[in-house]
């Protein structure tokens, strides 16, 4: 079991920069990945951006080239530093935990932090 808390969302205007952080309640280093998912009004969650144990990304071609997703183990952080924001990146935005050991698939997210990216 982990949990997670993400901070760091605050409106920002177009063209803008900002990093999200999720801290998580104990040790990543073991979970298989972490990744970070939006939400905008009306319409479903998809995945932003995802790093493996390994240190492995990948990013959802909408923000390819703009963000930037990575790990610290010692600190059990996630970070994802967004940069050349556009409006259409408004979003709430999770942290997810996803790995499966012994007890089978653990799915665990955070509460959520909103971006707004507006004039």
């Amino acid at each position: 079991q982990v949990e997670l808390v993400e901070s760091g969302g605050d409106l920002v205007q177009p063209g803008g920069s900002l990093t999200l952080s999720c801290e998580a309640s104990r040790s990543i280093s073991s979970i298989d990945a972490m990744g970070w998912y939006r939400q905008a009004p009306g319409k479903e969650r998809e995945l932003v951006a995802q790093v493996s144990s390994f240190g492995r990304t990948r990013y959802s071609d909408h923000v390819k080239g703009r963000f930037n997703i990575s790990r610290d183990n010692a600190k059990n952080t996630v970070y994802l530093e967004m940069s050349s924001l556009k409006p259409e990146d408004t979003a709430v935005y999770y942290c997810n935990a996803f790995w499966v050991d012994a007890t089978g698939v653990n799915d665990y997210w955070g509460q959520g932090t909103q971006v707004t990216v507006s004039t």
